[in-house]
C-alpha cells in the first residue's frame, strides 16, 4: 500500500507541472512548424499561407488545431501498418496536443528568445542551390477556357559526358494550371517525339479512340525499362504533383543522365477561368563522383480496364514480374479524381506475400512519394502487384460524371492506374533485364505509344 502510495505521488509530482505549464509559441510550437509543416507553408510554396514567423501563424491558430486534430494535415495516407517511411509527415500524438492546448489557451507568443534557429532555405527551391536550371525555353500562355492536350517542349542539355543526378526537382511557374509534369531525359538517337523542335511547344496529333476496347483489368507492364538511359531510349528522370516532392538518392546512390541527352518537359495544364504565362524550369544537383548504384524510376501499369458508370468500389490491377534481383526504394501512386485507394504487393519465389504500401484513402490533391527508411530486396521471380480501386459513384464528391463508362486516358475526367516505383540497381546493370522477354517487347511497344502521346490502346 505504502508503495502504491509513493508511487501515485512520483506520479503526480511528474505529471501536473508539465500539464499545468504554458505553452507558447517560439519554446513549443515553432520547433513543430519547422519539422513538419515549413516545407511547404513558406513564401512561394504549395500551401496557403506561411507558417513562418507568430505574427503569421497567429490567426491560423483554431484552424491549425482542427486539422492537426483530425490528422488532415500533414497529408500522409500511407496505412502505419505496413512500411517505414523516411518522409513520414505525420504528426506525433504530443506533437498534436501541443498545438492544440497551444490553440486552446490563448494562443501565446512566450519569449523569442526561446525559438529555435530559422530553417534555412534556398529561395524557390527544397533540394538546395541547384547546380543546374533548364526552364521551358519560352513562356507558355495557358489558355483561359478549353480541354489542353498533354503539350511537350524539348530542351537540350548540351552535355557532352554521362551525368548522374543526385536530387531533382520541378518547379512550375504557373503553378495554379499546372496538372502535372513528368521530365523524361531522350537519348540522342532516340526516336521519341518526332518532330518536336527545341523553344516551341509541341502537341501530338490526337488519335480517335477505338469503338471496341481491349479490356483487362489484371494486366501490367514496366514503361520505359528497355533502353533507359541509353541513346535509343528515354526514361523518366523526375514527376511534378500536387502535394509531391523532389527527386533524392542516397548516399552512393545517382541517376543517369547520358550524354548528348534532351530534357522533355510533358506539361498537363488545365484551364482555369484566366490566361495564365508559364514557363517551368528543373534544378539538378549532380553527384560528385560516379555512384555503386544507379536509380531508375519506372512504373507498373494498366491501361486497359472499364469502370462501370455507377460503381462505387471498382478494382483494377497490374502485375509484373521480376527477371533479375533488384532493391526498392519509393512508390508513388497515381490515379486521378475517381481515385479511391492504391495498394503494392511483393509475392515472392516462395510463395510469401508481403504489403509494401497500402494508401487506403487516395487523394488525388496530395500526391506523395512514399519513401522506404530502408530499401526492400525484392528476388528475381518476385511478382509486384499494383491493385487500385475506383469510387465512379454519385457519392464520390470529386466524380466529374458517375454515369461515364472510364477508361484510361491523359484527363482528369478520365482515369489512370500507374505505380510508380525507384529501383536500385548495379550501375553496369542493364535496366532492361528488371523485366524481359514478352515484358519488355509489349512495354517497348506501348511506350512508344505512351511517349507519342496516345493516351489509351
Amino acid at each position: 500500500m505504502l508503495a502504491r502510495s509513493i508511487g501515485l505521488f512520483l506520479f503526480c509530482i511528474t505529471v501536473i507541472p508539465a500539464a499545468s505549464s504554458e505553452v507558447t509559441f517560439y519554446r513549443d510550437v515553432l520547433p513543430v512548424l519547422q519539422q513538419k509543416c515549413q516545407g511547404c507553408h513558406r513564401p512561394g510554396e504549395a500551401a496557403p499561407m506561411s507558417l513562418i514567423t507568430y505574427k503569421e501563424v497567429r490567426p491560423w491558430a483554431a484552424a491549425i488545431r482542427e486539422a492537426t486534430a483530425s490528422r488532415k494535415m500533414p497529408p500522409w495516407h500511407a496505412d502505419p501498418a505496413h512500411g517505414k517511411f523516411s518522409n513520414d509527415r505525420r504528426l506525433t500524438s504530443l506533437e498534436v496536443d501541443v498545438l492544440g492546448t497551444w490553440a486552446k489557451t490563448g494562443a501565446k507568443e512566450g519569449d523569442p528568445k526561446d525559438a529555435p534557429a530559422p530553417l534555412q532555405f534556398t529561395e524557390g527551391w527544397t533540394i538546395g542551390k541547384p547546380d543546374v536550371v533548364f526552364d521551358l525555353g519560352t513562356d507558355y500562355e495557358v489558355p483561359a477556357k478549353g480541354t489542353i492536350e498533354y503539350t511537350y517542349f524539348v530542351v537540350p542539355t548540351g552535355f557532352a559526358e554521362d551525368k548522374w543526378i543526385e536530387k531533382i526537382e520541378l518547379r512550375p511557374g504557373a503553378r495554379s494550371a499546372v496538372h502535372h509534369i513528368v521530365l523524361f531525359s531522350r537519348g540522342s538517337q532516340s526516336k521519341s517525339w518526332p518532330g518536336a523542335k527545341p523553344g516551341a511547344p509541341f502537341v501530338t496529333p490526337p488519335k480517335p479512340r477505338p469503338e471496341k476496347r481491349s479490356v483487362d483489368n489484371g494486366e501490367g507492364f514496366f514503361f520505359a525499362l528497355a533502353n533507359a538511359g541509353s541513346d535509343e531510349g528515354t526514361e523518366i528522370i523526375c514527376t511534378y504533383v500536387p502535394g509531391g516532392n523532389a527527386y533524392l538518392t542516397r548516399p552512393g546512390q545517382a541517376r543517369l543522365l547520358r550524354a548528348g541527352s534532351d530534357l522533355v518537359f510533358q506539361m498537363h495544364y488545365t484551364a482555369k477561368g484566366k490566361v495564365a504565362k508559364d514557363r517551368t524550369q528543373v534544378g539538378i544537383i549532380f553527384a560528385r563522383e560516379p555512384p555503386k548504384e544507379r536509380v531508375v524510376n519506372t512504373f507498373v501499369v494498366n491501361n486497359r480496364f472499364r469502370i462501370p458508370p455507377g460503381d462505387p468500389d471498382f478494382l483494377v490491377n497490374a502485375r509484373v514480374t521480376l527477371d533479375a534481383d533488384v532493391k526498392l526504394q519509393s512508390f508513388f501512386p497515381h490515379m486521378h479524381l475517381r481515385g479511391k485507394a492504391m495498394e503494392y504487393k511483393a509475392v515472392y519465389p516462395t510463395g510469401e506475400t508481403q504489403t509494401l504500401l497500402n494508401v487506403p484513402r487516395y487523394d488525388f490533391n496530395w500526391q506523395t512519394t512514399y519513401q522506404l527508411e530502408e530499401p526492400i530486396l525484392l528476388p528475381k521471380g518476385t511478382r509486384l502487384e499494383v491493385s487500385a480501386r475506383y469510387d465512379n459513384s454519385p457519392n464520390n464528391p470529386s466524380n466529374p460524371d458517375p454515369k461515364a463508362e472510364v477508361y484510361w486516358g491523359d484527363q482528369s475526367w478520365e482515369e489512370m492506374l500507374a505505380g510508380f516505383v525507384d529501383f536500385v540497381i548495379p550501375r553496369m546493370m542493364d535496366p532492361g533485364d528488371i523485366a524481359r522477354p514478352k515484358q519488355v517487347q509489349k512495354a517497348q511497344a506501348q511506350a512508344q505509344q505512351f511517349t507519342n502521346g496516345l493516351s489509351s490502346q
